[in-house]
């Protein structure tokens, strides 16, 4: 993850686009790219969705992991370790009926 991380940050400061990513302004931007995901499902079911519109859904999809990989290396948060310490929460949570 540290490699993607380095690829987009690369890319955000060749565009000298640094100045415009504090931690709020990314969360924001995160959600209106989670809204553009979305858009992709607007009124047809989960697999029309999917079938039409696949190739704007991994754009989409993209930006929202670009904008959470810039927020998570701002605030400095390991998000390997993130996911594995949510995946715990969630276990004790909602703990699998297979046990």
């Amino acid at each position: 993850m540290r490699n993607l991380t380095e690829k987009v940050n690369e890319f955000r400061d060749e565009r000298n686009w640094r100045q415009f990513h504090n931690s709020k302004d990314l969360a924001l931007s995160l959600s209106l790219e989670a809204s553009e995901l979305l858009e992709n499902f607007q009124w047809v079911s989960a697999e029309e969705g999917a079938e039409k519109n696949l190739e704007n859904i991994k754009d989409e999809l993209a930006d929202v992991f670009i904008y959470g990989l810039m927020m998570a290396d701002d605030l400095d948060i390991d998000m390997s370790e993130a996911i594995l310490n949510k995946l715990k929460k969630n276990a004790e949570k909602y703990p699998s009926k297979k046990q």
